[in-house]
This record gives structure tokens, C-alpha cells and sequence, in this order.
């Protein structure tokens, strides 16, 4: 059963089809149940004021609803939040996006792109042909990886030390050293691959600013913008509006991954993960999208300018490319062809919806911003992978669909 509604008169007023908006809710809620999502919600607004708000399913095994108010590991979707808080410390003039990594991370100084080795054997690695920059890390052109991939020796290492882990074990002095020790997969610059490069990113916020990301993201982002539910660690007043996270496993289906009654994410945390570490909820992530959308400002409180949201939301990757002919990654929150990417999301260069960025988590959240359009789409559940079940490219195409009148 699905609950919270389609606002007809919103929608109306704000240009959209109230029974497209409708079927969306419909197609989303029939992906609801078992062997699917356990639960989902959507929201979609047009020029900041909401149309659809819906949700549908339990939050818990134990058949609790989705409630409004239902707090979501978001993974991927911390990825924007680090890329925005670098941003921030560029208009202070302590980064650049040229700027050497090992400036601000010596222990990288000496990292090579492999060669040879692994499984047991050493690593032979030959020397980068240009250095590592910021706006490598910002992009994932940097050389490094995850250890998920399943494709590399170097992406085997991973796996072996856990760099991929949400709990990281080590402090971020100890993460980086540790990947010091490893080749990178390319030369920086040369190719694009889904990569701890947001974690590292993370480091370097810490580093340039003398904060936690933890302290930074409080204090610069979430406070500012009134973003209340939003941490890397739930606070023990927030764990009965925890959902549980569920992992798709083959023919058995989903398997409970993390209860949230007793989720992993109310533990203290050593390391704090710029590239998926964070909870959020729908009001929330609304709001930061929001700010995007109004290109840095959001109710008065601006936190960058309107041109270092213009600069993020471009295409980044070398010579203008798109996934598709760049990427070595066997894994993606997004489709390949005709999407690009900026400092911190995919963004559409397919000039059918140029303009848009977007990205997702592996719980399979998601969100997407048309700033030409004016529309804002977030998808929370709590499914990994993000491809176990693919509505991401419906739910959008449906959403175009549901313009009545479009500004493009």
C-alpha cells in the first residue's frame, strides 16, 4: 500500500501531469514486495515546491510502515556533500582543481600506476606520466579503484584490506598510508573508474581545514541549511526511524544486511567515508538539493557561489568524453553513454536533457536535478546493489513524460 499522495493542485500549478505522477507512484509501488524493495519513497518537486511525495512498504522486518520521517544510509549519494565541501575550501583559496593531491597527501608522492603482480607475487609499477591533481580525485580519474569491482589484481588488494569497507577500521592517516602501499590502476587523467577517489577527497577536506569531515559537514553544510537528520552516526534519539538495509543474494533473493534497530551506522567511527558514509532522510536530502538547484543557496543562506555550482555541474572528463568511451569500470551509478561527469554526480550531456546531474548510493537511492526544468526526483530504499532492481531510467523517463509544460 502506498502512502503520502500525488498534489494535484501543485502539479498542476507547477506544469506536470497529476496522473503521470500518479502511474509513477503505481510503477514504483510494484516493485515493492517480496524478492524486491522492502520498501521505497519518492519525491519529485518543480522549482522547490514538492508534487508527489509517496512511499510504500515496511521499514523493518517486523512490518513497521515507511514512515515521512524514515532515516537511509545514502552510500554514494555522500559523494556530492565532500564535492561540495572541497568546493568551499577553493573559494577560501586553500585548493585548486590543479593542484597536486601529494601537496596536501605526501604519502602519495611515490604511488605508480601498475605494471605487474599480485596474488601473492610483488607489484611492479612504472611512474605516473603527470601527476595526480584534485580535480582527478573529483572526477575519478585518479587511478584508484574499489575493491568490488572484481576485475583487477590492484581491485584484489583492495578486498584484501578492506578499503572499501562503510566501518573502516583505520583513521585517515592509516587509510591513506595503506594506499600508498598500492599501484594505481591507470595514469591519472587517462581513463575514468568508480573509486575510493571521494574517501581520499574526504582526507583532504580534513587535512586543508583542521576539521573531521564529520565537524565540517556539521558545522558548513548540514546546520546552514537546516539539515537536522543527516550524520555519519545515528544519534540513539533517531535509531527507531532507522530502516533496515537489505542485500540481494542471488536465488535466496534479499537478505537482511543491517537492522536499523541495531544498525552498524550508531557505532563511533574512526575513519569518516567522503565517498558513502552518510545517513539522510527525504526532507533533508530534498533540502541539499535544493541548494544545488538554486545554485548554492538555499532560504537565504548561501554556502558557494553561483559559479562553483555552475563549475561542478559541467562536464569534467578529459577532452569532454562520456562514460562510455572513457570508463574502465565494471560497475557505475549511472548509465555510460551520454552522461558525463562533474565534481561529484554524473551529469547528462546528451543534448536531449543536457544540464541534468544526478547520482545514486548501492542501496539503491537516488536523485537527479534538471536546473533547465526546474525539477528535483529522490528515490530512498535500502537494496544492494543498485542494479538488483533497475527503475532509476524508468522513473526518470516517466518523469519527462509528466512534463506538461517543458522549458527546453
Amino acid at each position: 500500500m502506498t502512502n503520502g499522495e500525488v498534489d494535484i493542485v501543485a502539479a498542476r500549478e507547477s506544469g506536470l501531469d497529476p496522473e503521470q505522477l500518479d502511474a509513477m507512484a503505481a510503477y514504483l509501488d510494484g516493485h515493492v514486495g517480496p524478492g524486491r524493495f522492502a520498501h521505497a519513497a519518492l519525491l519529485i518537486s518543480r522549482d522547490g515546491r514538492p508534487v508527489m511525495s509517496t512511499r510504500s512498504g515496511a521499514a523493518r522486518e517486523d512490518g513497521t510502515l515507511l514512515a515521512e520521517n524514515a532515516l537511509f544510509r545514502i552510500a554514494s549519494m555522500t559523494k556530492p556533500v565532500t564535492a561540495l565541501a572541497w568546493t568551499m575550501l577553493m573559494e577560501q583559496g586553500l585548493t585548486d582543481l590543479d593542484q597536486r593531491v601529494d601537496a596536501v597527501l605526501p604519502e602519495l608522492a611515490d604511488v605508480g600506476v601498475y605494471v605487474s603482480g599480485g596474488d601473492g607475487d610483488p607489484f611492479a609499477t612504472r611512474p605516473v606520466d603527470t601527476p595526480m591533481r584534485m580535480v582527478d580525485l573529483l572526477r575519478h580519474t585518479s587511478g584508484f579503484t574499489y575493491g568490488f569491482q572484481n576485475r583487477t589484481p590492484v581491485d584484489a588488494a583492495y578486498r584484501n584490506l578492506d578499503l572499501d569497507d562503510f566501518h573502516q577500521a583505520r583513521d585517515p592517516d592509516d587509510y591513506i598510508a595503506a594506499l600508498a602501499q598500492l599501484p594505481l590502476e591507470f595514469a591519472p587523467g587517462s581513463a575514468w573508474n568508480y573509486s575510493v577517489s571521494n574517501d581520499v577527497l574526504g582526507v583532504v577536506v580534513e587535512r586543508l581545514s583542521g576539521m573531521s569531515l564529520d565537524a565540517f559537514f556539521s558545522t558548513r553544510i548540514f546546520a546552514p541549511l537546516g539539515m537536522d537528520d543527516t550524520f555519519f552516526r545515528v544519534p540513539p534519539d533517531r535509531l527507531d526511524r532507522m530502516t533496515d538495509a537489505w542485500m540481494m543474494d542471488g536465488a535466496r533473493g534479499p537478505v537482511l544486511y543491517d537492522r536499523g534497530a541495531q544498525t552498524r551506522w550508531r557505532m563511533p567511527r574512526r575513519f569518516h567515508g567522503g565517498g558513502g558514509g552518510l545517513v539522510s532522510g527525504m526532507a533533508d536530502y530534498h533540502r541539499f538539493c535544493r541548494m544545488l538547484l538554486q545554485r548554492g543557496e538555499l532560504d537565504g543562506v548561501r554556502l558557494v557561489r553561483e559559479e562553483t555550482v555552475a563549475m561542478m555541474t559541467r562536464n569534467h572528463l578529459p577532452g569532454g568524453g562520456d562514460l562510455s568511451t572513457l570508463s574502465r569500470s565494471m560497475f557505475s551509478e549511472s548509465d555510460y553513454a551520454g552522461i558525463g561527469y562533474g565534481l561529484g554526480f554524473g551529469v547528462t550531456v546528451d543534448p536531449a536533457q543536457a544540464g541534468e546531474f544526478h547520482w545514486g548510493g548501492l542501496f539503491s537511492t537516488f536523485f537527479s536535478i534538471d536546473p533547465v526544468e526546474g525539477t528535483i526526483m529522490i528515490l530512498m530504499t535500502q537494496l544492494m546493489p543498485s542494479s538488483a532492481v533497475p527503475v532509476r531510467r524508468t522513473l526518470k523517463s516517466m518523469l519527462a513524460s509528466a512534463l506538461r509544460e517543458t522549458r527546453r
